[in-house]
Parts: C-alpha cells; structure tokens; sequence
C-alpha cells in the first residue's frame, strides 16, 4: 500500500494547487444548478432550449481548453525549469490561438446553430411544444455569443496562472462572476423591481455580464503581479514565438490536444443526441442531471489539475524517478476521493429533481441518471487524473487514441445502436454507454504502469 499511499506533505503541494480550483468550480457549479433551477421555475421548454444551447457550447469550450492544454503542458514544464522566456512564449502562443477559436467558433455558431439546436429536438409522451423550445434555444444562443471572447481570454490567463502554481486569483474572479451572475439572474429572468421579466434572455445577458467581470479581474491581477510573474513584462512588445517552440507546441500539444477534447465533446454531444431519440423530456432530464452531477465532479476535475502541474513540473526538472512514484498515489487518492463522493451524491439522488417545475417523468428520469453517475463516479475519477499523468509528459498521441479514439470507436457506435436499432428503454440504455468506460479505465492504468508518459519535452537538446 506503501506504493499507493503517501503522506500528507506529498498531497499538500497537489491540494494547494487543486482546492482553489475546487472551490471555484464548487460556486461556479453550484451557481449553475441555481441558474437552472431558475430557468426550469419558468417553464420546461426555456430549461430545455438553454440545456440544448449549453450542450453545443461544451463543444467550444472544450476545444478552447484543448487548445490551451497544448501549450500548457509546455508552460509548466517551462515553470519547473524557471524559464521565464519559455512561459512568455507559451502564453502568446495561447493568445494567438484562442484568437482564431473564437473566430471560427463564430462562424460555425452564426450560419450554422438553427440546425445543431434541431439535432436535438424529437417528440416526447409529455407533450412538450418543441417549436418553442427551439425558439428559446436561437434566443439564448444569439446572446451567449458575445460571451465567448472574455470567457476564451480568461482561460487563457487562468490556465497559466495555475501552471505558474497561483490558482487563488482565477479562483477569486470566478467567485466574482459567479456572484454578479446569480444577482444579474435573480434580477433579469424574474423581471425583479425595474428590471423587466426577461427569462432566458435574462439568464444569458447574466452569464454574459459576469464573464466581462471574470476576465477584467484575472487579467488586471495578472498586470500588476510582474515582480512574482516576470513572464508578463513585455508581454504585449511581440507577438513573436520562436519556430522551433510552435513546430513542438503544434505537434506535441495543439494538433493531438484540440482534436482531442473537440472530437470527445463531439462525441459527447452526439452520445446525448443518440438519447433525444428517446424523447425531448430525455434532454429535460439529462440537463437536471448533469448539472447536479457536475457540482460533486469537481473535486476530482480539480484535482486532475493540481495532478497535471505537479507532475508537468517534476519533469520538466528532470525527476523522472519522483514523477513515477508519485503518479499512482495520486490516481489511488482520486479514485478513494469519488467513493465517498459519489456516495453522498447517490444518497440525495432523488431530492435534487424536486427543486424543479417540471413533469414527474423528467423527475423520474434525472434522479436514474444521477444514481447511475454517482455509482460510477470512481471509475471517472480514476480515468480523469490518469489522463492529465499522460499528458503531463507530452504523450498526447496516446491519450488522443485513449480518450476520442475510444469515445468514437466505442461509446458513440454502441449508444447510436442501442438507440436506433433497438427498443431500449433510456435508462439502461444509458447504463450501458457509462459503464464501457471502464474498459478504457483498466487501458489507462497500463500505460500508467509501463512508464510511457515519463519525458522531459522542455530539456534543451545537446
């Protein structure tokens, strides 16, 4: 156990980087299941339309955190090394190509979202009017747009400042955001005091407005902090980044990364289509679930992190040996952490859906889907730090086969079955698409085990 297990100083470095990002996802999250039950008092088909809007938006928001993952292996590792030139350059590279992500991800939005939000609408037993909900969706979506450019540059000066080890004020701006947003729902989705009733229109300037405030307070924190993050002076004189570094960061970080994360948000995406087929109120209750189930998966997605730059900086110091022997507690915490997580959650499975204005079978369906997450919640947890141990050391081919190769060759091929071919029911349809993903957790621990991922990709070559 002695190999599984470490002491409470070898966990404090990873916590001190992970509670932070805890505690920000925490409100955020939190602040999330708020937000829905807000919009869900309002009726079925506005939650439906935003949980839809939200669904296509994971697929940007991910692909912009790929993107950024890209350089971020290189920037810790280059903080391990306490290269401050090296970091310069990693973060205009992050600049850059969040740059043309938005770009892109504005077009695609623009000329083609009425027909992604209709991927999405099937008839349901519950009557829903699915005219309306598309109506609520385009109304939703419209606004949110001009969200994507403060929330693409926050994450670029957030993941960075957590790679350089200081997650506190990504953390206190997410605080604020998410503070301006709850008020800014209250006031606008409810019409409270001279404010009008604007509902799902409300909901989205909030989020919108709160985003402004997230990246004002991040990127003025990071300016005037140049003495602790000398990276930032002469931030802005070039957007210079040597040839040799892009050449590694693309094909070490952004090729296999962005394709990664955007191919497996896809695939999510089209594993929750596959389920629409079963009917609208599916979606209904899908949003119900992973909004709560995103509110107790923090923990582990934070922790991932804290893992991802405690190992990204071991090596990038050449201490391959400490690298190996501190993945597998690391992973062993991760999954011991999720039993006693997801065993809280499993027990309040069935009173988070009652929060909601919305049909007894929505109800029904949300608390199956929670139960089942909680169940299988140390299984993720598991997969989640051992992704970020392989990625640390630049072995992104392998968890681009690992992670989107397996979504697609997979779980999006056997959810597509099931829900075509078949008269499944949803709830042990979507049993068995979760549970495949052991599967990939036992491929995970292997390459673990083999060593695979120990390198140094930022060591000056002879």
């Amino acid at each position: 156990m002695s190999r599984l297990i470490g002491s409470w100083s070898f966990y404090k470095k990873t916590l001190m980087i992970a509670v932070p990002v805890m505690i920000q996802n925490l409100i955020t999250n939190f602040v999330a299941l708020i937000d829905n039950i807000m919009v869900g008092q309002v009726g079925t088909e506005q939650m439906s339309g935003v949980a839809i809007v939200n669904q296509i938006f994971f697929v940007y928001n991910l692909t912009i955190f790929g993107a950024l993952s890209g350089a971020g292996i290189f920037c810790a590792q280059f903080f391990g090394k306490q290269d401050t030139e090296g970091v310069r350059h990693t973060f205009r590279f992050k600049l850059m190509t969040t740059l043309a992500i938005v770009v892109l991800g504005l077009c695609i939005f623009l000329f083609f979202g009425d027909n992604l939000i209709t991927m999405y609408l099937h008839d349901a037993e519950e009557g829903i009017d699915l005219e309306a909900t598309f109506g609520y969706a385009k109304q939703y979506m419209m606004i949110m747009l001009v969200g994507l450019v403060p929330f693409s540059f926050e994450q670029a000066y957030s993941t960075t400042l957590r790679e350089g080890e200081r997650a506190t004020p990504p953390m206190v701006a997410g605080i604020a955001a998410v503070v301006t947003n709850t008020l800014l729902n209250y006031l606008l989705i409810f019409g409270i005091g001279p404010f009008p009733v604007l509902g799902v229109q409300g909901a989205a300037i909030a989020t919108v407005i709160s985003r402004f405030v997230q990246v004002a307070i991040v990127i003025i924190w990071t300016h005037t902090h140049s003495r602790n993050l000398p990276f930032v002076k002469g931030l802005y004189r070039s957007f210079r980044v040597p040839k040799e570094l892009t050449m590694r960061i693309v094909t070490k970080g952004l090729i296999p990364l962005t394709a990664n994360e955007c191919l497996w948000s896809a695939g999510v995406s089209a594993l929750v289509q596959c389920y629409s087929l079963r009917g609208i109120d599916v979606v209904a209750g899908l949003n119900i679930s992973n909004t709560v189930v995103n509110l107790f998966n923090v923990m582990f997605i934070a922790f991932g992190s804290g893992v991802s730059v405690v190992i990204g900086q071991l090596l990038g110091a050449s201490e391959l040996e400490k690298a190996r022997e501190a993945a597998p507690k690391l992973i062993f915490f991760s999954g011991a952490m999720c039993v006693v997580v997801g065993g809280i959650m499993a027990c309040f499975s069935g009173l988070f859906p009652l929060a909601y204005n919305t049909s007894d079978n929505v109800r029904t369906l949300a608390s199956s889907f929670i139960l089942i997450s909680a169940v299988l919640m140390p299984i993720h947890g598991i997969l989640h730090c051992t992704y970020f141990t392989l990625r640390s050391g630049g072995k992104t081919f392998i968890t681009f086969l690992f992670d989107c190769g397996f979504s697609w060759g997979i779980s999006v091929p056997l959810a597509f079955c099931l829900a075509n071919f078949t008269d499944m029911s949803i709830i042990p349809l979507y049993l068995c698409c979760q549970c495949v993903e052991a599967v990939k957790c036992i491929i995970g621990l292997v390459l673990i085990k083999k060593g695979v991922w120990l390198s140094n990709i930022v060591a000056v070559k002879e």
